[in-house]
């Protein structure tokens, strides 16, 4: 069997999503590529900048290292690796500290001490390389490179899709596809890269859990963060699965009101 490069596995997602925005890939180097910008030349949340490179094709290549870390979200260091979890940042996700930026509080955990035990349960994060790179697939043409996963975003029904997608040829049936809590660029890239020392290995993650990233990220949209070995055998799934030999279901032409 032919071994596709990153481009045609990118262009397998596209067509299996028939997806708008662009699959990206995650992988880390210790040299920058060639026309990259710092992630935080777009934005200084880590999430909103990667969805803008999958809807937006004036960049391709974004990257973040210890060198570019200034003006960047500081709990997006942490989730990349870089930096320790920020102090007192369990009562920030929780209920709030009057010692802590006023009290200011995200209430997304019940309270700090549990917020301060699911930080631990994460255990290291380790970045992939000196540099995370993040890339839309489309512009690796010939190098395989050491790719760690492959990112979608898109409405719910081709979410619904690639994940049938995933469980295809999978001989598990339950947990393949999962949904940790966190924030957006977790779920983008932590999980799926397999950065988190106690995170879920070798399992598609879908998301973003985390309400705070709503103001930018569209209400209709969900991010698919795919194991590159999980995304390879999907490629290879593309043309024997329900999305070709039965595309009018995948994609109903007709539908029905209910």
């Amino acid at each position: 069997m032919k071994i596709l490069t990153i481009k045609e596995i990118g262009e397998k997602f596209t067509q299996a999503g028939r997806l708008q925005a662009r699959p990206l890939c995650i992988y880390g180097s210790d040299i920058i590529p060639k026309n990259a910008i710092p992630i935080n030349t777009i934005n200084r949340c880590f999430a909103n900048a990667i969805f803008t490179l999958a809807i937006k094709k004036e960049y391709n290549t974004l990257y973040i290292g210890e060198d570019v870390l200034k003006g960047c979200c500081p709990g997006g260091q942490a989730w990349f690796g870089y930096i320790s979890f920020p102090p007192m940042l369990n009562y920030f996700i929780s209920t709030g500290s009057k010692e802590y930026r006023n009290g200011a509080a995200e209430y997304l955990v019940a309270s700090p001490e549990l917020a301060e035990s699911r930080l631990k349960l994460m255990g290291k994060i380790t970045p992939l390389g000196k540099y995370i790179i993040i890339r839309a697939c489309e512009d690796i043409s010939e190098e395989r490179l050491n790719v760690k996963s492959i990112l979608c975003f898109g409405i719910s029904e081709q979410i619904r899709n690639l994940s049938m997608l995933a469980y295809f040829s999978s001989n598990n049936p339950f947990d393949l596809i999962q949904m940790p809590m966190g924030p957006s660029c977790a779920s983008f890239v932590t999980f799926p890269t397999g950065m988190a020392e106690n995170g879920p290995e070798n399992r598609v993650i879908i998301g973003p859990t985390d309400p705070t990233g709503n103001y930018w990220f569209p209400p209709d949209y969900m991010s698919m963060g795919i194991p590159f070995e999980v995304a390879e055998r999907m490629s290879e799934d593309f043309n024997n699965s329900f999305i070709t030999k039965r595309s009018d279901v995948a994609f109903p032409k007709k539908r029905a009101n209910i």
